[in-house]
């Protein structure tokens, strides 16, 4: 695959970067990513990845626009309450670049629907709000062989980590965070609080790792830091990372799972 020359000029200074170049932009454009959330999270990531010149992206969101949502959630604007995050979210990448292909799916991801929802995809970004789902999308990445990007956020903490629990030697999101919460039990934005910023650094470091995914093997940048947990103080601010390890018993892709 070429790239046109208008495409040339729309991501110049992706190309002059060394770690990136001609080989990984076409890379970033024959990729398929699934964006699981489109709120606080996945918003600001949908950005950076559309920018990037990801060719394929298939938004997944059940959930309408609500004022509140205005404070973190960029790409809405007033004229969309009331209106499918995942649609609105559709017709932005439209607007913002005719080169690539986007699809909505206006749904909640459940054991019925998932493997349908990730069908074809390089990379699904995970950025949803609660632990149920984000555990369903897990085992369905292991089970499609495809790579995971993890991406949360806690009033000023944020976590962002790239999972490829498919492989022997490599976790899941699982492995993380257990059994324990495949029930609805987390924390939500309305009884916490949020700041927008805060979303917006993990949402845009989630595409960064994301890529760092899709590039791996193209160019420099890809290390793809499968099972590194990068660990977001806002309040502080600081970064560190930990690595987290595969558990052999582990229900999502553990050793009765097949190579």
């Amino acid at each position: 695959m070429s790239l046109a020359p208008d495409r040339l000029a729309r991501f110049a200074r992706h190309i002059v970067l060394p770690e990136v170049g001609g080989t990984g932009q076409v890379a970033l454009a024959q990729a398929h990513v699934v964006l699981v959330g489109c709120g606080g999270i996945g918003s600001p990531a949908l950005q950076y990845l559309a920018a990037a010149g990801i060719g394929r992206l298939t938004l997944i969101d059940s959930d309408t626009i609500d004022i509140s949502n205005l404070q973190r959630q960029t790409i809405f604007a007033p004229s969309d309450v009331g209106r499918s995050k995942a649609e609105v979210a559709a017709e932005w990448v439209q607007r913002f670049d005719l080169g690539l292909e986007v699809r909505a799916l206006v749904q909640r991801v459940d054991q019925e629907n998932v493997a349908h929802a990730l069908s074809g995809a390089t990379l699904v970004l995970d950025g949803c709000d609660n632990f149920a789902t984000r555990l369903i999308v897990s085992d369905a990445c292991v089970e499609a062989r495809v790579p995971l990007t993890s991406a949360a956020i806690g009033r000023f903490q944020g976590q962002v980590a790239s999972f490829a629990g498919h492989l022997p030697d490599q976790p899941c999101y699982r492995c993380f965070v257990g059994d324990a919460f495949d029930a609805e039990d987390c924390d939500t934005c309305a009884a916490d609080g949020v700041l927008g910023a805060m979303a917006g650094m993990v949402g845009t470091f989630g595409a960064m790792q994301a890529m760092r995914v899709l590039l791996q093997g193209q160019a420099a940048l890809g290390d793809p830091q499968f099972g590194k947990l990068h660990l977001l103080d806002g309040l502080a601010p600081s970064l560190r990372a930990i690595s987290i390890v595969k558990d052999p018993d582990c229900s999502g892709c553990g050793g009765s799972k097949p190579a």
